[in-house]
């Protein structure tokens, strides 16, 4: 309570003030107007919708706008501490904050970036640009549906990625499904279960199922197929995602302690109030690739034929290829598989699993898109990609890479308002986004806030389409791995098809050479279990 104590300490010095000038003269109206303005201003920052951080901070949180009206690089600083560098770069919170509140970010003079430092990437422009898409065109959309799909779902090209309940508040939730009904794309549920937030405004959802199957599990934690058929009926649920791994934690489960386990978290996730929920690093309904594709099969079934696939983030190589082979002896395919990269955000993981676990984006999603279509795959099964997707560049990007759709987590955030305090573990969140306390979470307003997220996401689809046009593209299916470049030293560049040789379709089934080879030879669709004497005698012992 102590960030309302400026307030009540200008109310109190306001009353004694206005109280003294009353009795003793006029003089005293000199200090009583002051504070009484003060005290004016602490009840408009509490009343208002526009600002979370006014709501939150009344009279203090106008710092943020008085370092912005003098310097907007202060601003920056002052109120979203860049710390060690593993949050979003400043320029990037920009461009989202400007586009949530419907600001096109432009900027004078030109780059400030060096352009020459290794590891940087352009996007190769055309000297015969294609014509922008009108304003008022229809964004483009991807048909998420295999052969086994009967009703397949038109995905936009940016969605909400999975955050759940009880990661992030009651009104968190609404405005971003408030935010995609209105927009018209897509909204990850996360793990922690089918909330009534999540289900209230109306808007498209693909419903995550994780190790804990929150939602439709048993007593035991055991997958409860008849529960989890009656959730997957609901007209909102449009796909159905299995999580196998994400890029922020990837091998482990997370931990939901009992304090935080309210009345509406435990209904969302069908467990005991107020008692610590725990997930387990892995699957109980799957031990081997052939199971793991044959579950993916039982949930379309028992979805109705609604979209299904899974999230992961890429470790082993041979691991994924031996789903893949389970696949193509099977004949049973996933209609969509989500890349999750390693740089990829969460409410609270070991430093070690952030920073030191998964293949980053870049490398997991490509090494993805070729597995597919070196098995042949390709054509039934659409990517999707998330880890740090903020921009229109980062959307071309990843389309460039291989992926079909986008997810974003962190600018939908600051969409809402968040300012990348880094308190989402501690319950404190001044923004009210990550925080179940409801005196923080009061300060976000739904009505305000889910507009700027659809604002957000159309104007950043809007960018990428610019950027394809540019580039001479109209349609994302066009675009290829030459037009993005990267600088691999101070004299030179080149383009990731040089840098990563993508597969022919089928050239897995017909003997690839080199690592693709060896890594195709252990896979084993009947185990997860690597071979590594196997590697280590076929010379892949290295590069698994």
């Amino acid at each position: 309570m102590l960030r309302y104590l400026p307030a009540a300490g200008s109310l109190a010095v306001a009353a004694l003030t206005t109280l003294l000038a009353i009795l003793s003269g006029a003089g005293w109206w000199w200090a009583a107007v002051p504070f009484l303005a003060l005290t004016a201003l602490a009840a408009y920052d509490l009343v208002q919708t526009r600002h979370v951080v006014l709501r939150t901070y009344p009279i203090v949180g106008h710092g943020r706008w008085i370092a912005e009206a003098l310097r907007p690089e202060i601003q920056q600083y002052f109120v979203e501490s860049d710390t060690d560098g593993r949050p979003f770069d400043r320029d990037t919170r920009t461009i989202v904050y400007e586009r949530a509140k419907g600001d096109e970010a432009e900027s004078p003079f030109g780059t400030e970036l060096d352009l020459d430092v290794v590891g940087r990437e352009y996007l190769v422009h055309s000297m015969a640009p294609a014509p922008t898409p009108s304003a008022d065109a229809p964004p483009p959309r991807v048909r998420i549906g295999g052969p086994d799909c009967a009703h397949p779902y038109e995905m936009a090209l940016l969605n909400v990625s999975a955050m759940s309940f009880g990661a992030l508040s009651r009104p968190a939730i609404l405005a971003l499904n408030q935010g995609a009904r209105e927009g018209g794309f897509a909204h990850d549920t996360g793990e922690g279960g089918l909330s009534r937030y999540h289900l209230e405004p109306g808007g498209d959802l693909v419903w995550e199922i994780g190790t804990g199957y929150f939602g439709c599990r048993t007593k035991d934690g055991d997958f409860d197929p008849d529960r989890f058929a009656e959730q997957a009926a609901r007209e909102q649920v449009r796909m159905v995602s299995l999580k196998v791994s994400q890029g922020a934690k990837p091998g482990i489960g997370g931990v939901l302690p009992g304090g935080k386990v309210t009345p509406e978290i435990a209904a969302a996730r069908e467990v005991p109030q107020g008692r610590t929920v725990t997930s387990p690093p892995g699957h109980r309904v799957y031990s081997t690739p052939r199971e793991l594709v044959a579950f993916l099969a039982r949930m379309r079934e028992l979805a109705g034929g609604k979209p299904v696939g899974f999230k992961l983030c890429v470790g082993s190589r041979v691991q994924f290829l031996a789903v893949c082979k389970a696949m193509v002896d099977t004949g049973i395919t996933p209609d969509f598989i989500i890349v999750d990269g390693a740089e990829g955000g969460t409410g609270a993981a070991p430093l070690e699993f952030e920073d030191h676990v998964g293949l980053p984006l870049t490398e997991g999603l490509m090494f993805v898109a070729d597995a597919l279509v070196g098995c042949g795959l390709r054509d039934r099964i659409r990517i999707g990609a998330s880890g740090k997707v903020a921009t229109g560049a980062d959307m071309v990007k990843r389309m460039i890479q291989g992926a079909d759709f986008l997810n974003a987590a962190r600018s939908m955030m600051f969409a809402l308002g968040c300012i990348q305090a880094e308190r989402c573990h501690l319950n404190t969140c001044p923004s009210g986004v990550a925080t179940q306390d409801p005196k923080r979470f009061r300060s976000l307003v739904v009505a305000d806030k889910a507009p700027r997220v659809t604002r957000y996401q159309q104007a950043t689809v809007q960018s990428a389409q610019r950027l394809m046009a540019a580039m001479g593209v109209t349609d994302p299916a066009d675009l290829r791995r030459s037009q993005l470049r990267r600088r691999i030293s101070v004299e030179s560049s080149q383009n990731l098809a040089e840098l990563y040789a993508p597969l022919e379709d089928g050239a897995l089934l017909r003997g690839a050479p080199g690592d693709w080879g060896r890594w195709w030879a252990a896979a084993d669709p009947d185990v997860f279990d690597l071979d590594w004497t196997e590697l280590r005698s076929a010379g892949g012992g290295s590069a698994v």
